[in-house]
């Protein structure tokens, strides 16, 4: 029987918290891909980038749905359920986001 998420409700929509990880930008370091936080708005770095802050978010805040943010692609992520869901909506860009080499 497949996995089912009921944390799908809880998925607000937000206003991103910065144009890029915002950890990342604070502390100079490059992100692989941007993560956003579907309870609070707090973008993050995915796991393939060094720091990991969007995983870190998650286990700080407990916020459990993640949005592929970089660019908008529309799937979430559920940490909680550890699967893919369906958003009822996505999250416009605040302007173009920075990329590092």
């Amino acid at each position: 029987m497949p996995k089912s998420c009921n944390h799908v409700s809880s998925v607000s929509k937000v206003t991103p918290s910065a144009r890029g990880c915002e950890d990342c930008l604070k502390i100079g370091s490059p992100w692989v891909h941007l993560r956003l936080c579907r309870t609070c708005g707090h973008v993050g770095c995915c796991d393939d980038s060094p720091n990991r802050h969007a995983s870190a978010h998650y286990r700080n805040t407990g916020h459990p749905i993640i949005e592929g943010y970089d660019p908008p692609e529309g799937w979430g992520w559920c940490y909680l359920d550890n699967i893919f869901v369906t958003l009822p909506d996505r999250t416009p860009q605040l302007g173009p986001i920075p990329k590092f080499d």
